[in-house]
């Protein structure tokens, strides 16, 4: 998107409705995500699949298209046997697949996800790696220059376990020339390393290109605290997208729970976190585009609602 404004600044005047979880809209599709490399095998395979489950969020109205690279890596795809070069350019392709979904006029966020996330073994709900910050920054540094030499709007550094890992990012999209957000994914009130959230949202306090913090990738119960604890913490807009409700069952291979975050309870959802501070709201595993629309229509309807 290139507009007269930047996202900082549009964010100052409200609430912006992200997309929901593209892997369960893919597979609404058909598309089988039973690989390590999960949505983003189809970065290579069929990248069709991934523009038309972009498009489907902007019909539903989302204002934000979250790119496929959260599991897209360099050492990922080499197990795959796939060179630097053409990883490269898988990472632009995210890109640019969504910006050709939004035809222009949505804003687009390249997806950073953690380093657990290319061990595609749950890590990224542990955190605590062995590795040092210093490891973890040389690890996320070349994915994030190459997302941010394809031109997003925004880097969105997401479903982040440990503070340790978000210090690593931060340091890795330094001077990168897009602005980021920071989101954790959290649990019980912590950040899933069991770090105490204030001090979590800390570590981006002050930096200038953190332009939003909030979590995702979590119960939608925990989303409004998480928000105010970033908020207070970082004093910079919020922001929250959360998973339906329902929980992974590992050993039995599915989603196990009730729906608490659909399009019947996004309102009153929407509203208690735009009232904590978000300013950029939706949804992440689980969450399709019809709640994507009622998002939409609540922000339609009642735009500015918990907004000062």
């Amino acid at each position: 998107m290139a507009p007269d404004r930047t996202f900082a600044q549009v964010l100052a005047d409200g609430v912006l409705v992200l997309d929901g979880g593209l892997s369960n809209q893919l597979e609404a599709e058909g598309c089988d995500l039973s690989d390590a490399l999960w949505s983003a095998r189809l970065l290579a395979d069929a990248p069709d699949r991934i523009e038309a489950a972009h498009a489907a969020y902007v019909r539903a109205g989302a204002q934000v298209l979250i790119t496929s690279s959260y599991q897209a890596t360099y050492e990922g795809f080499a197990r795959r046997g796939l060179d630097p070069a053409a990883t490269t350019a898988l990472l632009r392709r995210s890109v640019s697949l969504a910006e050709a979904a939004g035809a222009g006029r949505r804003w687009v966020a390249a997806s950073v996800g953690p380093y657990g996330a290319m061990l595609a073994d749950g890590s990224e709900y542990r955190g605590r790696y062995g590795l040092s910050v210093r490891q973890l920054e040389s690890f996320h540094r070349p994915r994030v220059e190459a997302l941010a030499a394809a031109g997003p709007d925004v880097l969105a550094l997401e479903t982040v376990p440990d503070a340790d890992e978000a210090e690593a990012l931060l340091r890795a999209a330094d001077g990168c020339g897009v602005p980021v957000w920071l989101s954790y994914t959290v649990a019980g009130g912590r950040t899933r390393a069991g770090q105490d959230l204030a001090d979590a949202f800390a570590v981006a306090a002050g930096n200038d290109q953190v332009v939003a913090v909030g979590v995702n990738c979590c119960d939608p119960a925990e989303a409004a605290g998480a928000v105010a604890s970033a908020v207070a913490a970082t004093g910079k807009p919020g922001v929250a997208y959360p998973n339906s409700g329902e929980r992974w069952d590992a050993r039995a291979g599915g989603w196990r729970g009730r729906t608490a975050f659909g399009p019947a309870e996004a309102p009153a959802l929407a509203t208690a976190w735009a009232t904590a501070g978000a300013r950029l709201i939706g949804g992440c595993c689980r969450v399709g585009p019809g709640t994507i629309a009622a998002l939409a229509g609540w922000r339609g309807e009642g735009e500015g609602v918990g907004v000062a």
